[in-house]
């Protein structure tokens, strides 16, 4: 079976690439996950993130918003001291901002999901690349949501952050063409 290369033969990788990654997500609770993830990530590498996602899970009150949202100074210096998460005092602040600004598009749009997926028509972008060397790090689409997303208080969310992101959330797909996974998503 051929996959894309960057998922090696490493488990937790290999998972997450044939069942998560460019996989279109519409869930809200979702797409916040995705978002406290990958702003985590932030200098580190996506396996470094995926190896702390339980961490994460029990740390954000398995990714509810609306708790996320309501932590306080308490939660913070808790989450300081907790060995399953990257405990960046600068990451974990953005995580609490950015629920609380996550809930405010909820409120404006109805849910993040028609927020996000407003920036592409609500229709994925299918890449067709031959090689994961033509797979950018940042486009001008994620630098449109980025600027709108700082706009609206958001932190840790820059060009290739977001990027990431919308790789995760399958609102671009960016499988190689020899990949497995291209076009059965």
């Amino acid at each position: 079976m051929i996959r894309c290369s960057w998922c090696k033969d490493i488990d937790i990788y290999v998972k997450y690439h044939d069942e998560e990654w460019g996989v279109p997500v519409y869930d809200d609770k979702k797409q916040f996950e995705f978002l406290v993830l990958e702003s985590a990530q932030a200098g580190l590498s996506w396996l470094t993130i995926l190896r702390k996602r339980e961490g994460y899970r029990e740390a954000y009150e398995d990714f509810d918003v609306n708790k996320v949202a309501a932590f306080d100074e308490d939660k913070v210096k808790e989450l300081m001291n907790f060995q399953g998460i990257i405990r960046n005092e600068r990451k974990i602040r953005a995580s609490i901002n950015n629920a609380k600004r996550f809930i405010e598009i909820q409120k404006e749009w109805g849910s993040f999901c028609n927020y996000i997926w407003s920036f592409v028509d609500n229709k994925p972008v299918l890449n067709e690349w031959n090689d994961e060397s033509e797979v950018p790090a940042t486009t001008e689409l994620s630098e449109t949501i980025s600027k709108d997303l700082k706009k609206r208080g958001f932190k840790f969310l820059g060009p290739v952050i977001v990027y990431s992101h919308l790789q995760a959330t399958g609102i671009v797909n960016d499988h190689v063409k020899k990949c497995f996974r291209c076009k059965t998503i």
